[in-house]
This record gives C-alpha cells, structure tokens and sequence, in this order.
C-alpha cells in the first residue's frame, strides 16, 4: 500500500516509516521541518513539508494514499498555547475522506479510552497524572482522539504508557485495561513496529488497544 505518515521525523515517526518500508509499503511522509528529513529517505519516501495547520499541503500528502498513519503527540511545554494538534488531525480526516484513504492509525495513552476497557487504577493514574500536570496536552489528545473515533473512518489508536528507548523487546501484552495484563513500559521501536502493522490488519478496527512489553 501507499501510506502517509505525520510526525514522520519524530522519534516514534521515523521507525514506522523505516517498518513500512521493510513491509514493502511505498510511504510518504508528512514533516513540519525540512532539515530532520533523514539523507537515508533520500529516493525511498516521497516527502511533503508543512505545519500541521496547512490544509493545502496536507491534502497533496494525503492524495493517492491507501492509509494515514500520525505518529503525532502534543507537545509538553507547558508554555504551548492552542490545540494544533485537534485541528489538524481534523484536516488530515477530511483530505482522507476526499480521496477515499480509509484506514487511520493513530498513538494515544490510557487518557484516551477504549468501550472495551474496565475501569483500573493503572489507567485512572495515568488519566488523572495528564490532567494534573499537562492540562492542555491533556485536552489536545482527548480533542484528537474524539474526532477520528466520530470520523466514521476504519481507525486504530495505540495505546502506551511509558515509551522507552532502546532496542526492540517484543509486545508481550496488548488488549484492554481490565481485561489483559498491561504493563507500563514498552520501546519505542516496539510502538512503532506494532502502529505500522495495523495498515495490514483488522483485528483491531474501531478499537483503541494498549500495548507493553
């Protein structure tokens, strides 16, 4: 497939477009800053450079693609103002809907909430921590989510707690709060294998799983 990925350069961002490359997808990859474009994507990924607000650029970056993947978080300053991130995610669900993509892949935390979790002190912490000391981040993941969950697109959102750097170990727990054993921690290379997985799977469609090593 042809897939599109926002926060291409970032941390997460980079090791999903180098796993859908592995997996034989073509990617184009969405960047705020042409200067952390990696040499290495030179003639393997096709790139568009914009702000996460530019319409125009996100509908070239979206155009001819099979699937969206945001590999997008809030940031933590707690100087940022404004919620960026909500309305771009909403210019990215439109572009997708304009040119048929149908399968979004997303990252989220336990903030974000899945029909199938039970309620669990794990994910009640993390909830309260998020509204406690990053309140607008907080508010910006929850915006973000709300809206490709009401996109009535075919979406998945990742859920983690604890990213971690370092060489891959493996998910050894994925599911739901309450009903699967979910750890803290888990690689960011482990996030980003599992997020890039979903374009070619449909178990988790509609769903918002957690994983952990």
């Amino acid at each position: 497939m042809k897939v599109t990925v926002f926060g291409a350069t970032g941390a997460i961002g980079q090791l999903v477009v180098g796993n859908l490359l592995d997996a034989g997808h073509s990617v184009k990859a969405y960047a705020r800053n042409a200067s952390k474009i990696p040499a290495s994507w030179k003639d393997r990924v096709e790139t568009v450079v914009g702000e996460i607000t530019d319409a125009a650029q996100i509908d070239v970056a979206v155009a001819d693609s099979d699937a969206v993947i945001s590999a997008l978080g809030p940031s933590m300053d707690r100087k940022a103002t404004g919620l960026p991130l909500v309305d771009g995610t909403k210019l990215i669900l439109d572009a997708m809907k304009r040119h048929g993509a149908r399968r979004y892949v997303g990252n989220g935390t336990p903030s974000v909430l899945d029909r199938r979790d039970a309620k669990t002190l794990q994910a009640r912490l993390v909830g309260f921590m998020g509204r406690t000391m990053f309140p607008r981040a907080y508010r910006e993941l929850l915006g973000m989510s709300a809206a490709i969950m009401d996109s009535g697109l075919d979406w998945t959102i990742v859920r983690f707690i604890a990213p971690t750097d370092g060489a891959p170990k493996g998910v050894a727990h994925e599911g739901f709060f309450g009903t699967d054993k979910i750890g803290f921690t888990v690689t960011r290379a482990d996030i980003a294998a599992f997020t890039a997985a979903q374009v070619d799977s449909d178990k988790y469609i509609d769903a918002a799983p957690a994983i952990s090593n």
